[in-house]
């Protein structure tokens, strides 16, 4: 992960670039004639995010949340997020929670099935939403265009939970298969045997984690409702900050599509990809101009802040390890 946060400079200065070359010189005063309490609003949103995120990382750790207080539940869950946007295709975010809770005590199994569990319950969430987008588009006649890429989405995250669902069903088929897989490309039996003990104990950790309490687990999905929810409704909020009326279902779309986009470009916080997704799909709606203002203050308040706001944490949370490595290579 450290060599992938040398792509961040380039990354910014790409993601800063877009705006101002698609929306020109007008681009400046629109800017500073956006509303300053509203930003302090979204930044605050944000805010609330992490909290809720520490709520759900608390109540999916159960009995092993005694080793997190509140505010290092809250330190972890920025720095995961600063590592989730600094880093191409969001790598970084797994393995920092991963470090972070294993250093606190966490076996190992239970803190990549917390990561699945709080994944899954994403995926979940966003199925949904599609469902309700998918009705709202039907009603306002949408462009048959959006109509089949909504179709896709639900019909990708329909697998990818279908998947999950059969191998958590069926691992034994599962560890078979990829075991005479494995030996077809003549992996040694030891590293065989390692590789399935621990996916065996992955799945033992990710039941305990989805066989909580249905109130526990019903909590964790309403948080993340309101996790995405909150998140979701920035853009909305910086259009109409604009001077523009727009459905709040079809900004939320902009925002899935733009996000999925930026992931495929394989760059830091999907930059790039997430502009240009978002500018175009703006533009019929507000202009060219607005729509490079909006795009610009919105990846500033669900990218940019969460790097700013994230790397002190970081920073703090992992100044050891880094100081460690630097003096044992100088050695």
């Amino acid at each position: 992960m450290r060599h992938a946060l040398w792509l961040l400079p380039l990354a910014l200065t790409l993601a800063l670039a877009i705006p101002f070359f698609v929306g020109g010189p007008a681009l400046l005063g629109t800017l500073r004639n956006f509303p300053a309490d509203l930003l302090v609003l979204m930044l605050g949103m944000i805010g609330l995010c992490w909290i809720i995120n520490a709520c759900r990382l608390r109540l999916l750790l159960a009995e092993h949340a005694r080793a997190l207080s509140p505010p290092q539940s809250l330190a972890t869950v920025m720095a995961t997020e600063f590592a989730f946007c600094a880093t191409p295709g969001g790598s970084g975010g797994p393995v920092t929670l991963y470090g972070l809770l294993v250093r606190r005590g966490i076996p190992a199994p239970r803190a990549t099935a917390v990561f699945a569990a709080d994944q899954l319950t994403d995926l979940v969430f966003f199925l949904v939403a599609l469902l309700l987008v998918a009705v709202y588009a039907t009603v306002a006649l949408v462009d048959s265009r959006l109509e089949g890429l909504i179709a896709v989405s639900i019909g990708l995250l329909s697998l990818v939970l279908a998947l999950a669902w059969l191998w958590l069903r069926h691992t034994s088929r599962f560890l078979a298969t990829s075991g005479q897989w494995l030996a077809w490309l003549r992996l040694p039996w030891r590293l065989r045997f390692a590789m399935a003990r621990r996916l065996l104990r992955f799945r033992r950790a990710l039941l305990a984690t989805l066989g909580l309490s249905r109130r526990r687990l019903a909590l964790v999905f309403v948080l993340c409702c309101g996790h995405w929810l909150l998140r979701y409704s920035v853009l909305y909020l910086v259009v109409e900050g604009l001077g523009h009326d727009v459905a709040w279902a079809w900004t939320f779309l902009v925002q899935m599509l733009s996000m999925a986009a930026g992931q495929a470009s394989m760059l830091p916080g999907g930059l790039g990809g997430a502009e240009l997704t978002s500018t175009a799909m703006l533009t019929p709606l507000i202009g060219l101009s607005q729509a490079s203002v909006a795009v610009l203050i919105w990846r500033f308040v669900t990218f940019h802040f969460y790097l700013l706001a994230g790397a002190p944490v970081f920073a703090c949370l992992f100044h050891r390890q880094f100081l460690g490595r630097r003096l044992s290579w100088r050695r």
